[in-house]
């Protein structure tokens, strides 16, 4: 993450407990779910849902879920893109609709959490447990200094959101699906489904993030912290399950980086961006997700193979880092090939173009060849006779 986003200075969260219970958070995190069941069986029991509010709840459930992953997360966290006025409104509103906190609070939490994650000052740290990290971390009650970050508190509409959260949270939470209800049924069912119940729901989703994402899944972008990619995660939570690859490229606008990885998130900041509503989308390249990529396959193979009493030639060591650039400059030379051919392939003719894409096609084999040959020589590790 960018440095400048995050303070040195910051002090460690209130943590374990030491400031007793949040009453009012807890109740709130336990009574919600309550009611919401409740009200689903009554009007279950009372002749049914109507098609309209289950709409209506969908509706709720993904743009308040994606409030947090494209708004708080994405967004106000990690500054990953930047988003026009109306764009910023509406993450900010829905944002504030699942009770989460303010974008600043939220924000505040989730900078720390990157900063100092898997340690005491992680204020959702895995290695205090499942269901710490879960929720149990919000029962408690903590304290918010805004020393990390100023560069939202200085943001006027994010201060706003912040000073009125409450009227904020609970008109966004419950009086609007209760108005918008009552257009086919009635205020209570909306506050009661679209309200309560999607509130559980959408919290489920956030804190399957701390929680899940922590525990289950690979870590092909490195071992030394414990998020992970899990991509049924990712149907859980708008795209979140890469976890990963997230904290290893905090800055990137996806989580999801392959075209068929499951993020909505992604899909929404980049469809907002072909409209003009986001821009200066951040996105890390592919060189260096491939070069992280290598490093940390052959590191993590080599010490597999360490561990198992293998005494591995000094020939095979020292050739692994020259097959590993071999595979770059050619993944950097097809890259530029296709660059140059997307500059200038409107003022090609068709001839020109078939040669140039047969080019492309000859580089890409390339790279493919030699990421091949590498992977080749990985497995096949040279030993010394003992």
């Amino acid at each position: 993450m960018n440095q400048q986003i995050v303070s040195n200075s910051i002090p460690s969260p209130e943590k374990d407990f030491q400031e007793g219970i949040d009453w009012v958070t807890s109740l709130f995190l336990f009574l919600t779910p309550m009611f919401g069941l409740a009200g689903l069986f009554y009007y279950l029991s009372q002749g049914g849902i109507p098609f309209l509010s289950w709409m209506s709840f969908a509706f709720f459930v993904f743009a308040t879920g994606t409030g947090i992953t494209v708004g708080y997360h994405r967004l106000f966290s990690h500054k990953s893109y930047e988003a026009s006025f109306p764009v910023k409104l509406w993450l900010l509103f829905f944002g504030a609709a699942t009770f989460q906190a303010s974008a600043i609070e939220w924000c505040e939490d989730h900078r720390v959490h990157h900063k100092f994650v898997d340690t005491d000052k992680d204020p959702y740290s895995i290695k205090k447990g499942f269901w710490y990290a879960h929720m149990a971390w919000l029962l408690q009650k903590r304290k918010y200094t805004q020393h990390n970050v100023q560069d939202l508190v200085a943001d006027p509409w994010i201060k706003f959101q912040h000073d009125y959260y409450l009227p904020i949270a609970i008109f966004a939470g419950f009086i609007f699906p209760g108005l918008l209800h009552m257009i086919w049924g009635s205020f209570w069912e909306g506050v009661l489904i679209s309200g309560a119940l999607r509130i559980a729901v959408v919290h489920q989703s956030t804190f399957f993030i701390n929680s899940l994402c922590h525990t289950f899944g690979e870590q092909p972008f490195g071992e030394e912290q414990t998020a992970r990619n899990s991509w049924w995660i990712a149907i859980l939570t708008f795209g979140e399950g890469y976890h990963n690859f997230h904290h290893e490229f905090q800055a990137d606008y996806r989580n999801g980086i392959r075209w068929y990885d499951y993020d909505p998130s992604k899909w929404i900041i980049r469809f907002l961006s072909f409209i003009g509503l986001t821009r200066n989308l951040r996105k890390v390249s592919e060189e260096k997700i491939l070069q992280k990529s290598l490093f940390l396959k052959e590191k993590y193979t080599i010490l597999n193979y360490q561990k198992s009493n293998m005494v591995l030639a000094k020939e095979w060591l020292e050739a692994l880092p020259k097959l590993r650039s071999q595979v770059m400059e050619a993944k950097a030379k097809f890259l530029s090939l296709q660059d140059e051919y997307n500059q200038h392939k409107s003022n090609l003719k068709k001839d020109d173009k078939l040669t140039w894409k047969k080019r492309i096609e000859q580089s890409k084999e390339g790279f493919q060849l030699s990421l091949q040959s590498w992977s080749e020589n990985l497995q096949s590790p040279r030993t010394l006779v003992v």
